[in-house]
């Protein structure tokens, strides 16, 4: 068989390719200060329960996260304290920049965030919040808070593998 060349991979078509940037994950917002300021403990994804202009914000990729927290309130999980702000071509019909927004998740998955954030320290707080296959999605974390010394180590040990890497790369290049 000495000769026969495999055939040559076919370019997607314009579909496949929609589709496939449709099914991308597009992130809106992040939230670093949760990873500086939290152990993460467990991750879940959820979804959001979104107004229009809400939505449409979002797809302009406006958001903040910093100041977020999840409430269990009766069975229900809430995101507090997101900002979203108000759709410039918005009429009345406009939403509240920091209005509370149900999530949407498992009774399951609820109950086990009910249980672990009663716990001394633990807290749910959202990390990223992004569009997949159309749909919002936020990203939130059953956290534990860290101390001081926890956040100053958390720094020294990042700045160490900036340093390391900065070696590498210069030995690389001698």
């Amino acid at each position: 068989m000495a000769g026969t060349k495999a055939p040559a991979p076919r370019k997607p078509t314009q579909a496949e390719r929609t589709k496939a940037d449709a099914d991308a994950k597009k992130v809106v917002a992040r939230n670093k200060k949760a990873r500086h300021d939290y152990h993460i403990d467990d991750t879940f994804e959820a979804g959001l329960s979104l107004t229009g202009t809400e939505v449409k914000a979002l797809r302009m990729g406006r958001a903040s996260l910093v100041d977020g927290w999840v409430e269990i309130d009766r069975g229900e999980a809430w995101l507090h304290g997101v900002h979203i702000p108000e759709y410039a071509q918005g009429s009345w019909t406009n939403h509240g920049p920091r209005r509370k927004r149900k999530l949407l998740l498992h009774k399951e998955e609820i109950e086990k965030l009910a249980v672990k954030s009663r716990e001394k320290g633990h807290t749910i707080v959202p990390l990223e919040l992004y569009f997949t296959k159309g749909r919002a999605k936020v990203e939130i974390a059953l956290a534990r808070g860290k101390q001081e010394w926890d956040k100053r180590q958390t720094l020294r040990e990042k700045q160490d593998e900036r340093e390391a890497q900065k070696a590498m790369s210069l030995r690389r290049h001698d």
